[in-house]
């Protein structure tokens, strides 16, 4: 029997970590989940904790919370518009990598998932800034001591029910979810099949290090 999921994740004030968070609670394969988080996560559960870190580059406070989990979802992020590549490297890439070494000194035998976006820039030398840096923060991630480390690249999601950190604009575009998913399937998802390939990667594994939009649908089903 696979070994049963004591997860950490970020992102839970997003759409993308709530979404994963409720699937998580859902999931009998998860025996408890740690939110680290810069801000509350209004919510309770018999499985859930949380630790506050308003600095991802200075986990020194909760660190004695890190240790004893298995996996960890990494949700948290932001878009690009708006910010220099050096602001965006920082949040994006510097935070990431921060948290992920003081995960990979605590607990070496966790495996560990990190969600960039379809589109992601392995090369890190695109036109494209925020792909360049997402490629970097990807590239990185796989050097570190985890027992398994998979960069997910999700396009097009479709909300949980329940959700209330969904933005304004997703409602702009979820009535076409239907016909992306006839039209093109290996470009949408709902955050409960991410979610659920999380969990399958986690305890069985996967025979590639980046998983593409396809590999997310095939995963969640297998």
């Amino acid at each position: 029997m696979p070994e049963p999921l004591k997860v950490i994740l970020t992102g839970a004030t997003g759409m993308v970590g709530e979404g994963v968070l409720l699937e998580c609670l859902d999931n009998p394969a998860v025996t408890e989940v740690l939110i680290v988080t810069r801000k509350p996560y209004v919510g309770t559960h018999p499985r859930l904790k949380q630790a506050i870190a308003p600095d991802f580059m200075d986990l020194s406070q909760i660190a004695s919370q890190l240790s004893g989990y298995n996996a960890c979802f990494f949700c948290a992020g932001i878009s690009s518009v708006g910010l220099s590549e050096a602001d965006y490297t920082h949040i994006t890439n510097d935070t990431t990598q921060h948290f992920a070494e003081t995960l990979a000194t605590l607990n070496p035998q966790m495996t560990f998932i990190y969600v960039s976006g379809t589109g992601t820039d392995s090369t890190e030398k695109g036109r494209s800034m925020w792909a360049r840096v997402k490629g970097r923060t990807e590239n990185a991630l796989t050097r570190l001591p985890f027992h398994a480390v998979y960069n997910f690249r999700p396009g097009f999601m479709k909300a949980t029910p329940g959700q209330k950190h969904v933005k304004g604009y997703y409602f702009l575009f979820a009535w076409l979810y239907p016909i992306l998913r006839t039209l093109a399937p290996n470009f949408v998802s709902t955050l409960r099949d991410v979610a659920l390939a999380m969990i399958q990667a986690a305890q069985h594994g996967y025979p590639k290090s980046t998983l593409e939009v396809k590999d997310i649908n095939a995963l969640a089903k297998a």
